[in-house]
């Protein structure tokens, strides 16, 4: 089967018939960084599915997808709609309305966020009853104050709390998003010593976070860490891109 064009996938995505051609459109256009006109509006649209009640779990999954891809797109346009799923019902919205907007770099989006994680670890950071959630998506909304870029005080007061959470991904996140803020070197420090967890997906985490922050004093620590090659590479990647290191580079080279 031949590949699809954009002009397709935005028909695709224009339909209401097949669930999953829409389903696939959505991830289509942000994964393709697609610029076609209707991109950014069709996308927008297929966002009101979540105010139906009941919502149909078919036009979630393409309004999820949606979500993501507006993020990756970066249109000032979606920026209003995405934040005010912030305070969606459905916790799976308010993570990836969070992700998106941190990608963006969404300034008017700060506010709200902090207000989500003000009640702090004993309540935003808090479990749901009878399930592993947290009370809110902790980590992608830590993940987006760094990315975001805001070093208030507000922000940093925020954040801070969560560097003790007892789950040490959320501290990761917490950790992250300080070192980028802020550039200290004891939150890298924390995050280095999450690459020595006993637990791998704990390792990856902080790997990816290492990577995302452009602190390249973690960079010999990071190309050692018991992770596999392929994600060394993905974090290595990311650090490259944010600190602009050549050094980087030679370590990449150095594990293909």
């Amino acid at each position: 089967m031949e590949p699809l064009c954009e002009s397709q996938v935005i028909e695709n995505l224009r339909q209401t018939e097949d669930p999953s051609a829409q389903y696939y459109a959505a991830w289509w256009l942000g994964k393709m960084r697609s610029r076609h006109p209707d991109a950014i509006p069709l996308l927008l649209t297929t966002l009101k599915a979540l105010d139906d009640t009941p919502v149909d779990p078919d036009r979630r999954g393409v309004a999820l997808n949606a979500i993501r891809s507006l993020g990756l797109l970066q249109d000032e346009r979606s920026d209003s709609d995405l934040r005010d799923l912030l305070t969606s019902s459905d916790y799976s919205v308010r993570e990836e309305a969070a992700r998106s907007l941190g990608t963006m770099g969404s300034h008017a989006a700060a506010a709200t966020i902090r207000s989500l994680l003000a009640s702090g670890v004993d309540g935003a950071g808090s479990e749901q009853p009878s399930t592993p959630l947290l009370r809110e998506p902790c980590e992608a909304l830590l993940e987006a104050l760094g990315e975001i870029g805001i070093s208030d005080t507000a922000t940093l007061a925020t954040l801070e709390p969560f560097t003790q959470h007892p789950r040490p991904l959320i501290r990761a996140a917490a950790c992250r998003a300080l070192l980028q803020l802020t550039g200290d070197a004891r939150w890298g420090e924390q995050l280095i010593q999450l690459l020595e967890h006993p637990e791998p997906l704990v390792r990856r985490g902080a790997l990816l976070d290492l990577g995302a922050t452009g602190w390249t004093e973690a960079l010999t620590t990071m190309s050692a860490a018991a992770v596999e090659p392929s994600l060394k590479l993905v974090a290595l990647r990311g650090l490259a891109e944010k600190s602009g290191d050549p050094q980087v580079l030679d370590v990449m080279d150095a594990l293909l």
